[in-house]
């Protein structure tokens, strides 16, 4: 491995490998902020770190967003799959009511993929069966090997103004290792054990995963849309039952 790269986190399950690799060296990035008065925008640098996904292949099969190849070798077979089997119309409300496309690039066989580096941080893990499935933030889902698939999950107990439609959310389950993105790094996620006979309550914009077997309901903080506005909170998660919750604490500071 070059020196200007170092290994964070690997997993690995079922002939597949996950690396996730931080480049050394932090890189100036322009950001544009809007000045005090509101009339212009002032430029500044700031140190960020890049990261990228490496997947190496030995017999076994590696789902992938689309458009996030950077490079490969070996001797690896590639194809365009769809996440689930189902009609046109009901991928296309599936994939935008997710965020998630409704197709995966699959590689096969025996070589190295890299993915293309970027800001974004990965969170690396693997599961063995339905017991761990687990339902994600919109867009968060990366890639996965080939025994875990990405379907979409649409919520039943839901209030307010989503109650009509309901609210879909993807969902990840089946055994093997799987990557998806984090606004935040690793070391920033909050793990939250929710115990039988207690509730926990999350605001959505904090929310990157949690158990698919907790009881869910999504709506407002209070009920009735003047108290609601007061509150000052939008939309929560109330989580029951047995499960785990990763929560983004720092996700919106900056």
């Amino acid at each position: 491995m070059a020196d200007y790269k170092k290994l964070e986190q690997e997993e690995a399950r079922d002939g597949v490998t996950m690396r996730v690799h931080r480049f050394v060296d932090k890189r100036l990035v322009t950001r544009g902020l809007p000045t005090p008065d509101g009339t212009g925008v002032q430029y500044i640098a700031e140190a960020t770190e890049i990261y990228q996904l490496e997947i190496e292949l030995s017999g076994g099969k590696a789902l992938i967003e689309p458009g996030a190849l950077q490079y490969l070798h070996g001797k690896i077979a590639t194809e365009v799959i769809r996440h689930e089997e189902r009609g046109f119309l009901s991928r296309a409300i599936a994939s935008a009511g997710t965020g998630e496309s409704a197709y995966a690039t699959a590689y096969s066989g025996a070589g190295t993929i890299w993915c293309e580096p970027g800001r974004r941080h990965f969170v690396l893990a693997t599961m063995d069966g339905e017991q761990d499935a687990l339902l994600l933030d919109d867009k968060a889902f990366y890639a996965c090997s080939g025994g875990i698939s990405l379907t979409t999950h649409r919520h039943s107990n839901v209030t307010g103004v989503l109650s009509g439609n309901g609210f879909m959310q993807p969902k990840l389950s089946g055994r093997g290792v799987f990557a998806v993105e984090s606004p935040v790094p690793v070391h920033e996620l909050e793990v939250i054990e929710v115990k039988a006979g207690e509730e926990v309550i999350v605001d959505g914009d904090y929310m990157l995963m949690y158990s698919a077997g907790l009881n869910v309901a999504i709506g407002p903080l209070v009920r009735g849309l003047r108290n609601a506005l007061r509150s000052g909170e939008g939309l929560v998660y109330r989580f029951s039952g047995q499960g785990t919750i990763y929560v983004m604490p720092t996700a919106r500071i900056g």
